[in-house]
């Protein structure tokens, strides 16, 4: 059995693990799968289409409502600007670090 390093960034390593905890699988099965259904030559038509099918296909296909995506409130959003600009500045701290 053969072992792959992949480098990927952040946002796409949370939605692969969200995807794989969503359907019961470790993140190693899911990839497994997911790239298993994308490379079968016996499915056609277009490549999304290939793609699309062989994820339904395998249980892997994540649908856009299946990610999390969640917005800030917008009032608690307000509140933190607020705070933010209320404490000791970042000027002053390097100062007195300095005496």
């Amino acid at each position: 059995m053969a072992q792959v390093t992949w480098r990927t960034p952040d946002e796409l390593m949370e939605r692969v693990r969200h995807a794989a905890t969503s359907s019961g699988r470790s993140v190693n099965e899911w990839i497994t799968r997911v790239l298993d259904a994308a490379t079968d030559p016996e499915l056609s038509g277009s490549d999304a289409d290939r793609v699309r099918e062989r994820l339904a296909r395998a249980g892997l296909l994540a649908e856009p409502s299946s990610v999390l995506v969640t917005q800030p409130d917008p009032q608690a959003l307000e509140d933190a600007r607020q705070a933010a600009g209320q404490g000791t500045p970042l000027s002053d701290l390097v100062i007195e670090g300095r005496r």
